[in-house]
């Protein structure tokens, strides 16, 4: 009998393994989800209180915020991704090797 629980599938221990994977490879896009998650349940908190505005307009703000929320830590991720390869790396590269005629 296997240790595994009754509930746990192969399929879930799958999935589990390609998120912590993925957030290995890429962290940003961890923060950046979690940020879209924050803007959302802090727009869900202020809609109770959004005065005279309409529905609508509200719920484009918050769209918004939310993709500026995603977008901008994708951006600071590329950027450090990007600052880290060709600014703090000076090691020369060994597997380019140049061309013999």
């Amino acid at each position: 009998m296997s240790a595994k629980s009754f509930f746990e599938s192969d399929e879930d221990v799958a999935q589990r393994n390609k998120l912590s994977r993925k957030a290995k490879e890429s962290p940003f896009m961890l923060i950046g989800i979690a940020g879209f998650v924050a803007a959302g349940l802090i727009g869900a908190y202020k809609y109770k209180h959004r005065g005279t505005m309409s529905t609508s307009v509200f719920l484009m703000q918050l769209r918004v915020a939310a993709q500026s929320a995603v977008v901008g830590t994708l951006t600071l991720g590329l950027a450090y991704t990007m600052a880290k390869e060709y600014i703090f790396d000076k090691q020369p590269k060994k597997d380019l090797e140049p061309l013999s005629n």
